[in-house]
């Protein structure tokens, strides 16, 4: 492979204009396909085979317009006032109407009719049905709902709009702008030199502009999450940045050796472009390998971030050496242009100053870092997991206002409804069936409501709405589903469905799948490590210190974003569960980060130790040359993933936090400190391999030793400066 690569570095360098033309070229077609092709985004993360999701589709063949959005306009009184008074009422009846006439309406509930005014008489419940579901409702048929109620307010109550209209979703804004400012930082400060940091950073912008325009361009005929995108542009941004400071930083020490400018692209091209490509392709696998959960909307996020990472990758390892050559010796600070490097009179760096520390007092370190990640691990027992509501946005949004003047008024319960869909055969017997189940729910312990039965025109569908006194995401709630469904298992075909319902079944669905994906991860990690490495014990050690990483991960997200410790700090309103999907995303995602560290450091030392170092002189050596590149790219994805942790979503302030978090704690505590204290422990028998596995497993050449050879054939005299 390496080969190829070297190969493909020296033809990209040579035709250099030819090559940045077709990037534009590509970037340009897939941004106009994406302005001309791009679709709406969902919020709605269903779950084939779950009972609340089979209601819902019965719903819609049976009661079609039971299952449009409905939304919730909440009005309350001041303090002293009552809602029943002649002139409050006036303004309710006319925000009734008002809400009646909403393009796409085809309901609205007056809140006295329905019963639907809170015991202390100054709240009452505006419901809002629409003929059309949430992710097809458009943009003004949203703003004209958002924009009801101006006469009630200008009459002194208070209204708000809440309901599933004003769910939308996650949304790339502006601060992820900031990671990318400090990447910038990051990568002048690495290099020393504006041409190299611009030209890494702007390979990197293409490849992503490219993978997202691709993205929305398949947004029309692909259902994406509103989180898909989000996922792909922080992945995209991180690792293709990651990826170019790779190949760009052994150019440059190829220049340094003295190499002529097109030679240099191409064996660095060769050489980290080789871990760029492995790098790659496992975060690519482990995304993808999200589909073999049976989950569509985490399969789609996982593919879509999968495509923006393979697009990095590609980007790499073509477009960056054409620029390489573009920029010629302006890679390197202006006071080493035109001299050759003596290794000789270089002092030795602080990786190697660290590797030396390290190496001498192994054992402490390795016993210090899994006490400490292990430590850290401990929350992560008292995890729980849900799909967020309204009650975990940003304050000061609609939903999230909305959200809290219902729990006022109501209670909790009432943002987190259920709906009890009973199906007969004929309408006598539908009617029969609803009714019992009707008193069956009532007599649950936790229930505070169950609404009389709405039949549809055949009357062989009913709707039964169930009020709980805990709301969406307290523990409570989840066992009274479960309570729910025991009750009226042998009272017909009685199905529990509805939001809260919905996200239950969604977060065991995933807790279910959990330990299998991580199982298969685990395997995955080690079978490709021990193809790339020749080694048993590498593998083994690496999945070990995989799992340290994700325990640490997950047990600081449960501190901060469930128990709430230090939540300020982060911007997290109200602490509760974590989206159900955030662990084994953050599985998947980590894997491949985590490997890439372990491939561009432990690579480096595999190359020494096959080419005559000891194991300990090859362990310091590929710490002392690969430290200062990931420390860079380290703190480049801790950068970027940090971004996110300001934006308002807190799906997306999760995911950016817990990634940030788990590329910090595994590249200094796990790759950087424990990896060479235990490579230096095991020391020659790290590179272990039994006589009949090694003739099995195929050679990738990930370290380019057949590049070597390839070259000292052809050019002796200048391969004896590699």
């Amino acid at each position: 492979m390496s080969t190829l690569l070297y190969r493909l570095g020296r033809a990209s360098f040579r035709h250099r204009r030819m090559v940045l033309a077709l990037w534009i070229a590509v970037l340009a077609a897939l941004g106009a396909s994406a302005a001309a092709f791009n679709g709406p985004t969902t919020s709605d993360f269903t779950m084939p085979g779950t009972e609340s999701q089979r209601a819902l589709d019965a719903l819609a063949k049976q009661f079609p317009q039971a299952v449009g959005a409905t939304g919730t306009i909440v009005v309350a009184a001041p303090e002293g006032q009552a809602l029943a008074s002649a002139g409050n009422r006036a303004e309710i009846q006319a925000l009734t109407k008002e809400a009646a006439a909403l393009p796409g309406v085809v309901a609205a509930l007056d809140p006295f009719q329905a019963g639907a005014v809170s015991p202390d008489g100054r709240h009452a419940l505006v419901q809002v049905q629409f003929a059309e579901p949430r992710d097809k409702l458009t943009d003004a048929q949203r703003t004209a709902y958002e924009n009801s109620g101006k006469s009630a307010r200008a009459a002194g109550l208070r209204v708000e709009h809440g309901g599933e209209v004003t769910g939308t979703g996650s949304e790339v804004g502006g601060t992820e702008g900031l990671g990318v400012a400090v990447a910038a930082v990051v990568l002048v400060i690495t290099f020393g030199s504006l041409v190299a940091a611009g030209m890494t950073l702007l390979n990197a912008l293409i490849g992503v502009g490219a993978g997202m325009a691709g993205l929305f361009a398949l947004s029309s005929v692909v259902e994406l999450t509103s989180t898909a995108p989000v996922l792909a542009l922080m992945l995209g941004l991180a690792v293709g940045i990651d990826y170019s400071l790779f190949i760009t930083s052994r150019h440059r020490q190829n220049l340094r050796d003295g190499l002529d400018p097109e030679d240099a692209a191409g064996r660095a091209v060769g050489t980290a472009g080789s871990a760029v490509v492995f790098a790659g392709a496992t975060v690519v696998i482990a995304l993808a390998g999200l589909s073999v959960v049976g989950i569509p909307f985490l399969s789609v996020m996982g593919l879509a971030a999968s495509a923006t990472v393979a697009v990095a990758v590609l980007v790499a390892i073509t477009l960056q050496p054409a620029l390489l050559g573009f920029a010629g010796d302006r890679v390197l600070p202006r006071k080493q242009r035109g001299t050759e490097h003596d290794p000789a009179a270089t002092r030795p760096g602080l990786g190697f100053r660290w590797a030396y520390v390290v190496t001498r007092w192994r054992v402490p370190f390795i016993v210090a870092g899994v006490l400490l990640l292990g430590g850290l691990a401990v929350p992560a027992a008292q995890m729980r997991l849900a799909l967020p509501d309204a009650g975990t946005a940003a304050q000061g949004t609609a939903a999230r206002q909305a959200y809290d003047l219902i729990s006022e008024g109501f209670g909790p319960g009432f943002n987190g409804r259920l709906a009890a869909v009973v199906t007969g055969e004929s309408a006598e017997a539908t009617t029969r069936a609803a009714k019992e189940a009707a008193a069956a729910i009532q007599t649950v312990k936790g229930v505070v409501a169950v609404t009389p039965p709405q039949l549809n025109a055949s009357g062989t569908t009913a709707l039964l709405g169930v009020i709980p006194a805990t709301g969406p995401t307290d523990e409570a709630t989840e066992t009274l589903v479960h309570d729910i469904r025991t009750t009226v298992a042998d009272i017909g075909d009685v199905s529990l469905t509805g939001q809260t319902a919905i996200g239950i079944d969604v977060s065991e669905k995933l807790v279910d799948a959990l330990p299998v994906y991580l199982l298969l991860v685990v395997g995955l990690s080690v079978l490709l490590l021990m193809l790339v490495f020749r080694s048993v014990l590498v593998p083994i050690k690496a999945a070990l210190g995989f799992l340290l990483t994700m325990g640490s991960a997950f047990g600081i997200t449960v501190t901060v974003f469930q128990q709430g410790r230090l939540s300020d700090l982060f911007g997290v309103d109200t602490p509760g569960p974590l989206v159900s999907f955030l662990p084994i995303l953050l599985i998947g995602i980590l894997f491949g980060l985590a490997m890439d560290y372990q491939v561009f450091l432990v690579s480096r030392m595999r190359e020494d130790f096959v080419h005559g170092d000891t194991a300990r002189q090859a362990t310091i050596s590929g710490m002392g040359h690969g430290s200062r590149v990931v420390t860079a790219a380290a703190l480049i994805m801790i950068s970027v993933f940090g971004g996110f942790v300001f934006m308002d979503d807190p799906i997306i302030k999760s995911m950016g936090f817990a990634l940030a978090l788990g590329v910090a704690v595994d590249a200094f505590v796990v790759r950087m400190t424990i990896v060479p204290a235990a490579m230096s422990l095991l020391d020659a028998r790290a590179w272990w391999l039994p006589r009949w596995l090694a003739r099995v497993l195929p050679n990738v050449d990930i370290e380019g030793e057949r590049l070597r050879e390839h070259l000292d054939r052809a050019a002796p005299d200048v391969a004896a400066k590699v």
